[in-house]
């Protein structure tokens, strides 16, 4: 008998927009020691399938219409509160997608992390810690008994995620279901994460389910994969199966958005140098317990960078790369070095020196949620850099804005909406057509594609690698993932603790990375697709 049984299970959300199926005749088991994984795009039902499973879905607006889930034999869907809370994080856990808005900010890690054996096993305080102090050891975190006082936001994200999943096996549960939780990691730290899961699995016998939209991810670590879309079962296999002979055209559309290969050589009439950079040094001053330090996130940095090119940046987090981005623009002052655009010093000027250089030179942020602002419309957002530098006028305002929609692709009809009305996809096309409205010669992407679905993340892709054919642009590409930046850029740096360690034309770094730091780069690379 499989550990847990799912059958025919259909939810609807009921709001005063109408009535959404959000998951229709969903079926699929899972046997002990087992990973299966739910693959498909935002949207697809994947979260919503699991968290109805343990009562999490809120009522109302969702509705469980019809089906039945049962785990170790227990009716998961007609159980009161009560047993569902004994099962949370006792038999069943949970890994969030998000690990800084899953912790507590204002509770020590120890603390979050023992409450799960005092609710469930009723264990003393100092058995708990013990016990806290050793699965954190276990899952990889240095000096865990220090660990065990510190917040969460004193963590990187990979740290964070290692947090989260020995909270969620200190109960020692039967069920692991993981949500997302190698998103946007750097891919060293998403390799250690799915091997720990890995480990974790065959040592406790535990059962995985693995949601994702990476497929490359699902391949190296299912046993089964289930792929969704709209709330539906399109197709179920094991992995081998699935990923070699796909049978739903859906599957084949998934697989076939995968980024693959190289960018082809740009034939340049001419070089010429728009952006030189020498010695580029950023600092900034830490406090801990009282005591004044100083970190160097940006350690004599130079390279140059050639007009029409796209050159992309790499490294873990906490390598420097955001940083030396915003560098570029004098968005965080340099602390020493050069910065030479189009033939101009740009280190030491003042923000109102930077002005006319702002619109030579744009960003697009990683989180386009965070960097719209939530009470402007989009054609507000859009029209106030083209009012701010004088491109436009009022009259002719309206013409610009529904223009740039055009460019990125986005209806014309949208053009009176919210951020909140769209999907992380138009959010990031949205950002785009903000940084391209002031048709800049400059524009630094730092990870536009890192957390979204393979078919969005082609789209955005495709349109990026347009906008600089059209317009002409330079651009330089953050990203942790390599096959993004194989597909996309001329040439790749790497970094590392603040440091350029290698430079080459996307091909040559490829096949033959001469640092080790490179080197381990590329081989955690997920190879599983091809």
């Amino acid at each position: 008998m499989a550990l847990l049984e799912v059958s025919n299970l259909s939810i609807s959300f009921h709001t005063r927009h109408g009535v959404t199926k959000a998951i229709d005749n969903v079926s699929f088991s899972l046997e002990q020691g087992q990973t299966l994984g739910i693959v498909g795009e935002s949207g697809s039902g994947k979260s919503v399938c699991c968290y109805s499973l343990l009562g999490l879905i809120p009522t109302p607006p969702g509705r469980i219409d019809s089906g039945t889930a049962f785990f170790a034999g227990q009716d998961l869907l007609n159980s009161s509160e009560e047993q569902l809370r004994q099962l949370r994080g006792n038999k069943i856990a949970m890994i969030f997608q998000d690990p800084m808005t899953s912790l507590n900010p204002f509770l020590r890690i120890g603390e979050q992390m023992i409450e799960p054996l005092i609710y469930h096993r009723n264990s003393n305080r100092r058995d708990a810690r013990k016990q806290a102090i050793a699965l954190l050891e276990e899952v990889g975190i240095r000096n865990p008994q220090r660990t065990y006082n510190c917040y969460p936001h004193e963590f990187s994200g990979g740290m964070r995620q290692r947090v989260m999943i020995a909270m969620a096996l200190i109960a020692e549960p039967q069920l692991l279901i993981a949500d997302e939780p190698t998103t946007a990691l750097d891919v060293t730290v998403q390799k250690q994460i799915l091997e720990l899961i890995n480990q974790l699995r065959l040592k406790r016998n535990l059962s995985v389910i693995f949601i994702s939209h990476d497929l490359g991810v699902v391949a190296d670590v299912a046993d089964q994969v289930l792929v969704m879309n709209a709330g539906r079962m399109v197709e179920q296999g094991t992995t081998r199966s699935l990923f070699n002979h796909p049978e739903a055209e859906y599957t084949r559309k998934l697989l076939a958005a995968i980024p693959r290969g190289n960018k082809p050589t740009a034939n340049r009439a001419t070089v010429q140098t728009l952006l030189s950079v020498t010695e580029l040094t950023t600092r900034f001053k830490t406090y801990h317990q009282g005591k004044q330090d100083e970190l160097i996130a940006v350690n004599k940095v130079s390279f140059n960078l050639q007009r029409g090119e796209i050159l992309g940046l790499v490294g873990e987090s906490g390598s420097g790369k955001s940083t030396l981005g915003r560098s570029l623009l004098n968005l965080i002052p340099p602390s020493s070095g050069s910065v030479i655009f189009a033939g101009e010093e740009l280190v030491g000027k003042n923000q109102h020196a930077m002005k006319p250089w702002r619109r030579r030179m744009q960003m697009i942020f990683q989180d386009p949620y965070a960097s719209l602002n939530p009470r402007m419309t989009i054609y507000d957002a859009l029209a106030e850099p083209l009012l701010l530098h004088g491109i436009t006028t009022k009259k002719n305002l309206e013409q610009h804005v529904l223009h740039l929609m055009d460019d990125v692709g986005l209806a014309r009809a949208y053009v009176r909406k919210y951020p909140h009305e769209f999907s992380g996809g138009q959010r990031q096309r949205i950002a785009i057509g903000r940084a391209i409205a002031t048709k800049p010669e400059f524009v630094v992407a730092d990870e536009p594609v890192s957390a979204l679905d393979v078919t969005i993340q082609k789209q955005i892709l495709e349109l990026l690698l347009n906008l600089v054919e059209q317009h002409n642009l330079t651009m330089l590409f953050i990203s942790h993932d390599l096959a993004v930046v194989r597909y996309l850029c001329d040439r790749i740096m790497v970094m590392r603790q603040g440091q350029l360690i290698e430079i080459a034309g996307t091909e040559i770094l490829w096949n033959s990375p001469t640092h080790e730091y490179t080197k381990t780069l590329l081989s955690s690379s997920s190879t599983a697709l091809g």
